[in-house]
């Protein structure tokens, strides 16, 4: 099994940042009950509703979403779960497109397309390939792993 040292670390975004992971952040921000339109675009409303998930969770409150705001912003998904968080898995994949996202649509249920590109993405990285996105799984997402 690989260890954390192999994956990317999470990255570092913030107002005025675009397109990728900022889908995802949306995504997970919405899962976490927080209302912002998923535009790709860190403006304003994102940033907001940045500092209002990183006071509640008593982090720094920056605005920047660095390891310790993704670490707590993820939820772990799996076969079977639905909502916003696998809309993030998903928007991961499109991100990707290729190989692993071919077919897979952000439709916000994880079943057996998004099961196949999550075990082949664990499986490139030699992951464990369970299937579950978990933290370890979902760093190597947002770090954008495999992408390109």
């Amino acid at each position: 099994m690989t260890t954390s040292s192999t994956i990317s670390p999470f990255p570092i975004v913030q107002q005025g940042d675009r397109n990728h992971p900022v889908k995802t952040l949306q995504y997970l921000l919405r899962e976490r009950g927080h209302s912002v339109d998923v535009d790709g675009i860190f403006g304003p409303a994102t940033d907001a509703a940045v500092r209002a998930f990183q006071q509640e969770k008593n982090l720094a409150v920056d605005g920047d979403v660095g390891p310790k705001t993704w670490a707590a912003l993820i939820v772990i998904v799996r076969s079977g779960s639905r909502g916003d968080a696998v809309r993030g898995v998903q928007e991961e994949f499109q991100f990707r497109a290729g190989e692993l996202g071919q077919g897979l649509q952000v439709d916000g249920i994880f079943g057996p397309k998004t099961d196949a590109a999550v075990r082949g993405f664990q499986q490139a990285l030699s992951l464990g390939a369970d299937g579950i996105v978990g933290p370890k799984t979902w760093q190597a997402l947002v770090s954008g792993m495999l992408a390109g």
